[in-house]
C-alpha cells in the first residue's frame, strides 16, 4: 500500500474530472450571456418606442451592446416574429411621409430608404403602387416656393426653385418645366405693373 492507500499503483482510485459546463466555462456564464442578450433587447426595445427602425438599423444598434453575432441573429429573428421590425411596412411608411410631407420624387425616396438600411427588392416593393406622377408632384411643390422667390428676378428665381427640386429627387427636365410653370403663374399673379422682379443678391 502505498501513501494514497492504493494496493495497485494509487491510479484507479482518482475519480474523472468531469467538466459541468464545458472546458474553461464559468458556471455563471451561461447567466451572464442571457442577461446580455436580456439586456440586449430591452435596449433595442426603447429605441423602438422613440423611433422606427429598419433590421439593418436595429442591427447595429445591437452591435454596440456587448451581443455576439448569433445573440444578436437571435434577437432579430424574434423581433421580425413579433412584428416589432417590418422592413416592408418601414419603407411604406417613409414613402407616403416622403410623398405627402416632403413633396419628394422618386428618386431622393428610394435614396432615404436606401439610407435606412433597407435593401433594393424592399424599396421597389413599397415604391410599386406609387403613381408616376412625378411631374405633378413637383409642381405642387414648385408652386408653394414660387411666391417667396419673386423678389428676385426670374433666372435666379429658376435657377433657385431648379435646384429644390432637385434636391427633393426629381429629375432636371421635371424640374425645369415645374419650375418654369410655377414662375409663371406666380408672375401672372402680380399686379400688372411692367416691373421686372429684382434680383436683391
Amino acid at each position: 500500500m502505498n501513501r494514497h492507500g492504493s494496493t495497485d499503483g494509487g491510479e484507479d482510485r482518482l475519480a474523472p474530472v468531469i467538466p459541468l459546463f464545458g472546458a474553461g466555462t464559468h458556471p455563471s456564464d451561461s447567466a451572464q450571456t442571457d442577461q446580455a442578450r436580456e439586456l440586449g433587447e430591452a435596449s433595442l426595445v426603447r429605441k423602438l418606442r422613440a423611433r422606427s427602425l429598419s433590421v439593418s438599423e436595429a442591427r447595429q444598434h445591437l452591435r454596440g451592446q456587448s451581443l455576439d453575432a448569433s445573440q444578436i441573429d437571435d434577437v432579430i429573428d424574434a423581433f421580425c416574429d413579433r412584428g416589432y421590425l417590418d422592413d416592408l411596412a418601414l419603407a411604406e411608411q417613409l414613402v407616403l411621409a416622403g410623398v405627402e410631407r416632403k413633396g419628394q420624387g422618386r428618386v431622393a425616396l428610394s435614396r432615404a430608404l436606401a439610407q435606412r438600411g433597407i435593401t433594393r427588392d424592399v424599396i421597389d416593393t413599397a415604391m410599386g403602387d406609387l403613381p408616376d406622377d412625378d411631374a405633378e408632384r413637383a409642381l405642387d411643390f414648385a408652386r408653394t416656393k414660387a411666391r417667396s422667390l419673386s423678389r428676385l428676378d426670374f433666372d435666379t428665381a429658376l435657377r433657385r426653385l431648379i435646384g429644390q427640386l432637385a434636391r427633393r429627387g426629381y429629375a432636371g427636365s421635371i424640374a425645369m418645366a415645374a419650375a418654369k410653370t410655377a414662375l409663371n403663374e406666380a408672375m401672372l399673379g402680380q399686379p400688372t405693373t411692367g416691373v421686372r422682379f429684382v434680383d436683391s443678391e
